[in-house]
C-alpha cells in the first residue's frame, strides 16, 4: 500500500465543474482521460499538454546547512546549486537502491524540494532521520502550492502565448518569478540529458485554476490538450521516462534505471555512494531498464515475469500501455544483462499462467 490519501485539490474541484470524472488510483483522485486518449496523446507528441502534478510531495527547507545537507545525502552535486537554479538528484539507500528521485528548486533563503507523491512521506523520513547538528528544517508544505506540467514540440510557442517574451528568460533548467494576466507564477524550464524540456509552473492553487482557464480559452492554433493518467503512461513508457512507483523504488538502483545522469562522481560521499560506485568500477550492473513489445494484448493484473526459451529468468516487466503509433502494446521492464540486445525474443508470464510473446526494444521506442 502507497503512502497517500484522498485530499482536495482546488483544480481538481473545477475540473469536475467542466464534466470530467476522476477515479481513485493508488490512493489519489486522478483523471484516467479528459476529453479522448488519442488527442491527448497527439497532443503530447505533436502539440502540447497539460498535466496537474499538484499532489507531488513538496517540501520547504531552511537552515544554514540545508544545501550542504542535500549535497550529502543524495547523489548529485547540489552543495553549489545557485540562486533560482533546480537540479535533479537521486535519494538512496546505504545499498545503493533508489528511494525516490527528486528536484530542488533554490530560492536562495530556502528550497523546494519536489518528489513524487508515491513516497513522499518516505523522503521527508528519510531526509529528517540524518539531521543531527545541522541546521536544516524541513516543512511539508501541504495545500500551499499547486504544480503544473507543460509538455510537447510547441510548449515553448505556448508558453510565450500564456506568459509573453518573459518565457525567453528563463534558462535551461533554472526557474523565474512571472506576472502575466495579473496572475504571479513562478515558471521552471527543465532540460533533460537528451536536450528534450519541459515546462513547470509553481503558484498558489487558486491562481493554477485562473492560468488552467485561461489556457483552456485562449489556447488558439495550438494543439493543447489536458493530459490524464492513460495518455501520460504510454508517452512516458515510448520515451523511456522511468516513474514511481514501477521503475523507480527500492528494488532497483540508478545505473538499472538509465539514471547515471544523476549521479556525481566528483563530489565525495553520499548515502549509497559506495556500493553505487563499485557496480560501475567492477561492472556488476546485472539488468538495465529496456522497452518490450508484445504480439497480442497484455493486461498487467499482475507482474509480468520475463523468461528466455530455456525458462531462465530474464527480468520483469514495470510497466505496459497501448501504443497506437507502435501498433502494439509496449512496455518496459528491467532485463538481465545477457538478454538486453534488442531483438530478442522472450516470453512474459503472469502469475494467473498466461503467456505473452515478447521482443526486447531499444528506448525511445522508434517506431
Amino acid at each position: 500500500m502507497f503512502e497517500n490519501e484522498i485530499k482536495n485539490n482546488v483544480l481538481h474541484s473545477y475540473f469536475e465543474r467542466l464534466g470530467y470524472q476522476p477515479e481513485e488510483i493508488s490512493g489519489y483522485k486522478r483523471f484516467k482521460i479528459f476529453d479522448s486518449y488519442e488527442d491527448e496523446l497527439n497532443s503530447l507528441n505533436n502539440g502540447v499538454g497539460l498535466r496537474d502534478i499538484s499532489d507531488s510531495g513538496i517540501f520547504q527547507l531552511s537552515g544554514k546547512d540545508s544545501l550542504d545537507y542535500l549535497n550529502r545525502i543524495s547523489t548529485n552535486s547540489i552543495k553549489d546549486l545557485g540562486k533560482d537554479n533546480l537540479s535533479r538528484t537521486i535519494f538512496t539507500t546505504e545499498k545503493g537502491k533508489i528511494i525516490d528521485t527528486a528536484t530542488i528548486l533554490n530560492f536562495e533563503d530556502y528550497q523546494l524540494l519536489i518528489c513524487s507523491s508515491f513516497f513522499k512521506n518516505k523522503v521527508k523520513s528519510w531526509i529528517e532521520k540524518y539531521i543531527i547538528i545541522d541546521d536544516v528544517r524541513v516543512v511539508n508544505t501541504k495545500d500551499k502550492y499547486s504544480l503544473l506540467e507543460l509538455i510537447g514540440p510547441q510548449v515553448e510557442s505556448f508558453m510565450t502565448l500564456v506568459c509573453g517574451g518573459a518565457v525567453d528568460e528563463v534558462e535551461a533548467n533554472k526557474f523565474k518569478s512571472i506576472m502575466s494576466e495579473g496572475i504571479l507564477f513562478n515558471l521552471a524550464r527543465i532540460v533533460d540529458k537528451n536536450g528534450s524540456q519541459k515546462f513547470w509552473i509553481l503558484c498558489s492553487p487558486d491562481n493554477s485554476v485562473k492560468l488552467v482557464d485561461f489556457m483552456i480559452n485562449n489556447k488558439g492554433i495550438f494543439d493543447f490538450n489536458l493530459i490524464g493518467e492513460d495518455a501520460y503512461n504510454c508517452y512516458r513508457i515510448i520515451k523511456g521516462i522511468p516513474s514511481t512507483p514501477n521503475e523507480l523504488n527500492d528494488q532497483f538502483n540508478p545505473h538499472e534505471a538509465n539514471l547515471i545522469d544523476l549521479l556525481s562522481s566528483t563530489k565525495g560521499c553520499y548515502i549509497g555512494q559506495e556500493v553505487i560506485a563499485r557496480l560501475e568500477t567492477y561492472d556488476k550492473v546485472q539488468k538495465y531498464l529496456k522497452g518490450i513489445s508484445f504480439d497480442e494484448q497484455v493486461h498487467q493484473n499482475d507482474q509480468l515475469n520475463l523468461f528466455d526459451e530455456n525458462g531462465n529468468d530474464a527480468g520483469v516487466v514495470t510497466s505496459v500501455g497501448y501504443s497506437a503509433k507502435c501498433g502494439r502494446h509496449i512496455g518496459l521492464a528491467y532485463i538481465r544483462k545477457s538478454f538486453i540486445e534488442s531483438g530478442t525474443r522472450l516470453l512474459a508470464k503472469d502469475g494467473n499462467g498466461n503467456k505473452y510473446k515478447a521482443i526486447v526494444e531499444n528506448l525511445p521506442f522508434r517506431k
